[in-house]
């Protein structure tokens, strides 16, 4: 395939959050060659936004790697991607691994996301490992355009539910566990057309930054993904029909990736074998693009 043959057929969905299951073709949640190591188990992972896209394979993958997963979606609106994540779940998981939760929640909202801390404790006892990656992202050409609802919106959903999350979390975690944050390659570069969800995933870095800082003395490590370009359900929900057909076209692999070739990043990080000597970093999935950061 050269660089000037569409990628994805032209399609567009008018609701946030995107459907997965309206998706053509469907995203890979699964790496075929994915051999699972037991990296994670025993451990209980909370996932927000694990319905779909990225958060879908993550939750995948470490249910794979052994974990016990729970994970947020919005109710009404992915009732069925949630679905289809659990039945995922539930062939992926491991014999010594109890049975996944979805947590139908806002969480954008403080008392929200103390329930969700509290539904997972109350199930499972604690939490191993945190892994804020919900968000959302609306297309605007103008700041001017950008009102402040959305803007309120974007930044609760994005940033506010991470502050949220681990303040409650922390409390049921301990030495050795992990959070991991989702920023974006836009927050490297910049992205003109996003530029509030572009604004909430350069806070992300900084915030995984200083919040690796605070917890490095309570055995507690803090890190980040930021992926470029990747075919979840956000794109055909933000992107007019057209940008879709080129998508990931503007990075040097001239391709999005898919959300199993991300979810391994978030794996090296939850685990402790592979990754003891992170905090405060941040991975780039992002098909070439040079951030030097």
């Amino acid at each position: 395939m050269t660089s000037n043959e569409p990628k994805f057929p032209p399609q567009s969905q008018d609701t946030q959050p995107g459907k997965e299951h309206l998706m053509e073709p469907l995203p890979q949640a699964i790496h075929p060659d994915h051999k699972p190591a037991n990296k994670l188990r025993g451990k209980v992972a909370l996932v927000t936004g694990g319905d779909s896209g990225i958060g879908r394979a993550v939750c995948v993958i470490f249910a794979k790697e052994g974990a016990t997963v729970a994970f947020t979606y919005v109710k009404g609106q992915e009732d069925r991607d949630k679905d289809d994540t659990l039945k995922m779940l539930l062939e992926a998981k491991t014999s010594d691994a109890q049975e996944p939760l979805a947590i139908a929640a806002d969480i954008g909202y403080d008392e929200n996301c103390k329930q969700v801390v509290e539904l997972v404790v109350k199930e499972y006892g604690r939490i191993d490992v945190l892994v804020n990656n919900a968000a959302e992202q609306h297309l605007k050409n103008s700041i001017e355009e950008i009102t402040e609802p959305q803007l309120e919106r974007v930044f609760r959903t994005n940033i506010f539910s991470q502050f949220f999350l681990v303040r409650h979390a922390l409390k049921h975690m301990k030495e050795g566990s992990s959070i991991i944050n989702s920023s974006s390659v836009n927050a490297y570069i910049g992205k003109a057309e996003t530029l509030d969800y572009t604004s909430t995933k350069g806070g992300i870095v900084a915030f995984t930054r200083g919040l690796a800082q605070q917890l490095v003395k309570r055995g507690i490590r803090v890190n980040a993904v930021a992926p470029g370009p990747v075919w979840t359900p956000v794109q055909p929900a933000t992107m007019p029909s057209e940008k879709i057909q080129n998508l990931g076209s503007e990075v040097p692999m001239k391709r999005a990736g898919q959300p199993c070739e991300i979810a391994p990043c978030y794996l090296f990080l939850a685990s402790l074998q592979d990754s003891s000597y992170f905090t405060g970093q941040v991975l780039h999935p992002n098909g070439g693009v040079i951030v030097n950061a």
